[in-house]
C-alpha cells in the first residue's frame, strides 16, 4: 500500500509509462472525454513524464478534434482491475496535424495501423455495417505510396494532465488522493 503522496505521484508514472509502451497494460486502453460529455476509449502511444503529457492517434476528421482544437478540458480515465486501482486526470488537450511531432508520431506507425486513415470520416453513415475502409485495404497492409493521402487525415492529440485523482479499492479499506502533477503537492480524500 502506497503511504505518501509522492510514492503516488511516482507511482502514477511509472503505470502511465508502462501504458503507453505495453499494449498488454491495463492503462494503456483509456477513457478519454471531451468537454462535450462524450467519452471514447483510445489507445495511449506515449507519455512524456517531464511535463505530464499524454499522446494518442487520432483521425483529424473526428468531431473530437474540432472540439479540442488548439487547446480545450479534456478528462482520462484509466481503470487497472487488477491492481484494483482508478486514476481520473484531467487537462488541457489539443491536436497536433501538420507539425514535427505529428510527422513523428505518424512515422512510427505501422502501415497496418496507418490505413485506418484511408477510411471514410468517423460518423459516415452507412446502409451496411462497414469498417469504413476502402475495400481493397480490408484486412490487406497498404504500401507506402498507398498510404499517402491518409497522411492528412492523421492527427496527434496531446493532452498535458494537471491533476490526477487516485483512488485504490481495498477490504481494508479505500483510498484515496488528489494530485496536483505540476507541482507534487496533493491532499487525501476520503473516498
Amino acid at each position: 500500500m502506497l503511504e505518501s503522496l509522492a510514492e503516488i505521484r511516482d507511482d502514477m508514472a511509472q503505470r502511465l509509462q508502462e501504458g503507453a509502451t505495453n499494449r498488454k497494460s491495463a492503462l494503456h486502453s483509456p477513457v478519454v472525454a471531451t468537454t462535450d460529455a462524450d467519452a471514447r476509449v483510445m489507445v495511449l502511444r506515449a507519455f512524456d513524464r517531464v511535463g505530464w503529457r499524454l499522446r494518442f492517434h487520432t483521425d483529424a476528421r473526428s468531431p473530437k478534434c474540432a472540439m479540442i482544437g488548439d487547446g480545450a478540458p479534456v478528462g482520462v480515465l484509466f481503470y487497472d482491475r487488477e491492481a484494483k486501482l482508478q486514476i481520473r486526470c484531467r487537462g488541457r488537450g489539443w491536436i497536433e496535424r501538420d507539425t514535427p511531432l505529428a510527422d513523428a508520431a505518424w512515422q512510427e506507425s505501422t502501415n497496418f495501423a496507418r490505413r485506418c486513415y484511408l477510411g471514410e470520416g468517423p460518423g459516415a453513415v452507412s446502409d451496411s455495417p462497414t469498417s469504413g475502409l476502402p475495400p481493397q485495404f480490408e484486412g490487406v497492409e497498404p504500401t507506402d505510396a498507398e498510404l499517402e493521402p491518409a497522411r492528412e487525415n492523421f492527427a496527434a492529440l496531446l493532452v498535458e494532465l494537471e491533476t490526477a485523482d487516485w483512488f485504490s479499492l481495498a477490504h481494508t479499506g479505500h483510498r484515496r488522493a488528489q494530485i496536483d502533477l505540476a507541482s507534487g503537492e496533493g491532499q487525501w480524500l476520503a473516498p
